[in-house]
């Protein structure tokens, strides 16, 4: 089971947002049968049976064994990740561009190139996972509490500035053997506290 998966087949995003089904995943980061299931989440087992099928079909939930109980085989099923990120590339005639309207001040321009990163990063680890290869990325995540807005624009433009000094230091158009990495840093405020300031 992996941690995060990226659905990028729009049948498996509409697969994965049904309620019934997305609380048949959430009950599947253990593994269970139609009739544990059942009983969990308070449907019949063949109803159960219907949505683990549908599931399955997209790769959504693995078979981990099959037990046989008297005449019959009970399927043991598993969500395939602990949790799922659907990719922009799902709903790809309406997916965003960051080009479209580039605006590093803009809140919906920095959720476009969040998009970007998710869809980016989430055909790199499928096609990773596929030839069973690792990707080479790097994330820092972290929190600042700046005392004013004044303080905030300083932070931006200094942080602006390392990074143009670095990216022309590191940056070789010319290397035979590179290749291009994305880089992107935001800054937002954090959810769920303060987050209505200037």
């Amino acid at each position: 089971m992996y941690e995060v998966a990226v659905i990028e087949d729009p049948a498996a995003a509409e697969a994965s947002l049904d309620p019934v089904r997305a609380r048949l995943l959430a009950a599947l980061a253990e593994p269970g049968s139609a009739t544990m299931l059942a009983a969990k989440v308070g449907l019949a087992r063949q109803k159960v049976n219907y949505h683990l099928r549908a599931l399955e079909s997209h790769g959504l939930v693995e078979l981990v064994e099959e037990r046989r109980k008297g005449n019959c085989t009970e399927r043991v099923m598993q969500a395939s990740a602990a949790s799922y990120v659907i990719s922009p590339t799902a709903l790809s005639a309406v997916q965003p561009d960051p080009s479209r309207f580039p605006d590093q001040l803009s809140a919906r321009w920095l959720l476009a190139l969040a998009a970007r990163l998710v869809r980016d990063v989430g055909a790199l680890i499928t096609g990773a996972t596929k030839a069973k290869r690792r990707v080479a990325t790097f994330g820092i995540d972290g929190e600042v509490r700046f005392a004013s807005a004044a303080d905030r624009a300083a932070f931006a433009e200094e942080l602006s500035g390392v990074v143009t000094a670095l990216v022309s230091k590191y940056h070789d158009e010319q290397a035979e053997d590179g290749r291009p990495h994305r880089l992107v840093i935001a800054i937002h405020p954090s959810v769920g506290k303060q987050s209505t300031d200037g």
